[in-house]
């Protein structure tokens, strides 16, 4: 075959796989700004964008993990109505944000608003885990720990130590730890110690070559979820690491976190969350908590608590819609939280609409990101932000990793949700919804503690960058579909 015949063979198909796989993305209906961004990686790398698009392009479960999904989310689905008994079931009493948000997460994701929890804001790492450890040490029944990153580092080894005296009085220890976020946890010496003494320690989205022909390799399990007892529960942002020790050579200083410890109803919902996860890995039955037992009694006068989880197990977009009515509901003020910025054409619009409708928006990320893709990618939007009156502050104190958004200082959106497009579709995250003035203040006055020690980004001083940073911005910009 001579060298002619070679590349036109070559030419002929390069141009088929391209005709091939722009069909697949159209058909596939993706958001527009991530199908053009596949189809501009598919038209100007030759080959390997084929390649590129096939692992990572399409949320390809695998077959038996969406069977074990498919059988267990019609238990889910019976399990949530059994939840409407303790449902709030009249109006909210804090204004126009918080009903019309309560009603569209409730038909998105089946989990209600449950009033009567007790909730605290632990805002520093030190607090999360000894008020873990406390209650892993108080743990009578279940333990059940869901986190993205594990480490044993720090006092990670305190959280181990707990899991293990109580697996060993009798108590029933699960655990998932993300595959790839927890890769070295999972071989190291402190997994092993956990299986001994009998915690049943899993990875979520197992990871490896064979696995990577059948299942997209970077869908992960980012939710931070821990519950005790089924009466008792933690989520937010922190994972199982300690920040004196986690990612120090990436010079962004100390990850900077908050969690939420919940005790009442809403601990069930967690728990839920927590089971399904379970029996999607595990592939046993998903054997939901008792609605009345495991949820505990509920406290008078406490929050009203919403469990939001999100992913692609689940209804992937269900906390971006979330997100979207949150911003749009908002009359006076919108205060956020996110470490990872990187929205999409109908996040930036709602955000720009609310601060041109006179709503008080202000966005809080850090100063020093970890990721040099987004931190360019998230810079490109700050000119439009902040000429609808978006006020933006650079944290100076460290990573900032917290995910908060509050909403007219009455509702708080609280979890793991980044806001980046991984986030809305690609990773399974968990959100709470919290309808309570009480906690919605003391997030607001930890959003201000954030506030002093950040820098306010002047616009005029932002303009006046060199156009190479705006270019670079711009152009990790088209990047952020896939981000």
């Amino acid at each position: 075959m001579n060298p002619h015949m070679v590349s036109t063979v070559v030419l002929v198909v390069h141009w088929v796989v391209i005709v091939i796989l722009s069909i697949r993305v159209v058909m596939r209906r993706p958001p527009v700004g991530v199908a053009m961004a596949w189809l501009v990686v598919v038209f100007s790398v030759p080959f390997a964008g084929a390649a590129v698009y096939l692992l990572f392009g399409e949320k390809r479960l695998g077959r038996s993990r969406a069977v074990r999904i498919q059988s267990g989310v019609p238990r889910l689905t019976r399990w949530q109505a059994s939840l409407g008994a303790q449902a709030v079931t009249v109006p909210l009493p804090i204004g126009p944000p918080g009903e019309p948000l309560r009603r569209h997460a409730e038909r998105l994701q089946g989990f209600p608003a449950l009033p009567g929890n007790e909730t605290l804001l632990l805002s520093d790492f030190e607090s999360v885990f000894d008020h873990m450890i406390r209650d892993i040490g108080a743990a009578e029944q279940t333990v059940h720990l869901c986190f993205y990153i594990w480490e044993e580092k720090g006092r990670t080894g305190e959280i181990v130590d707990a899991l293990t005296r109580a697996a060993q009085r009798g108590v029933q220890c699960r655990a998932i730890a993300d595959a790839l976020g927890s890769k070295t946890f999972l071989k190291g010496l402190q997994a092993g110690r956990l299986r001994r003494a009998g915690v049943d320690l899993r990875a979520a989205w197992p990871t490896g070559l064979a696995r990577a022909l059948a299942t997209r390799t970077d869908l992960r399990n980012h939710r931070k979820i821990a519950v005790i007892d089924g009466r008792v529960a933690y989520t937010g942002s922190q994972n199982l690491v300690d920040p004196r020790f986690f990612k120090q050579k990436a010079g962004v200083g100390e990850w900077v976190d908050a969690m939420v410890r919940i005790k009442g109803p809403a601990a069930a919902s967690l728990d839920g969350v927590f089971l399904f996860d379970w029996s999607v890995e595990t592939g046993a039955t998903f054997e939901p908590p008792t609605v009345w037992t495991a949820s505990g009694s509920a406290m008078p006068g406490g929050s009203v608590v919403q469990v939001v989880p999100s992913g692609p197990d689940l209804q992937a977009e269900s906390i971006h819609q979330v997100l979207l009515k949150a911003i749009y509901g908002a009359e006076c003020e919108l205060v956020m939280t996110t470490p990872y910025f990187v929205p999409d054409d109908a996040l930036l619009t709602a955000l720009t609409t609310a601060a041109l409708c006179g709503v008080a928006v202000t966005l809080i990320i850090p100063a020093r990101n970890d990721s040099l893709l987004v931190r360019h990618a998230s810079a490109a939007h700050f000119d439009d932000l902040m000429s609808a009156g978006v006020r933006i502050a650079l944290f100076n104190g460290g990573l900032l990793h917290t995910k908060s958004l509050t909403i007219d200082g009455a509702v708080s959106v609280f979890g793991s949700v980044n806001l980046d497009m991984r986030s809305f579709w690609l990773d399974s995250e968990i959100s709470l919804l919290v309808y309570d003035r009480d906690f919605t203040g003391r997030l607001r006055d930890l959003q201000e503690r954030y506030l002093r020690d950040s820098e306010r980004l002047d616009p005029d001083v932002w303009n006046s960058r060199p156009s190479r940073r705006r270019f670079v911005d711009n152009a990790c910009r088209l990047l952020g579909p896939l981000l």
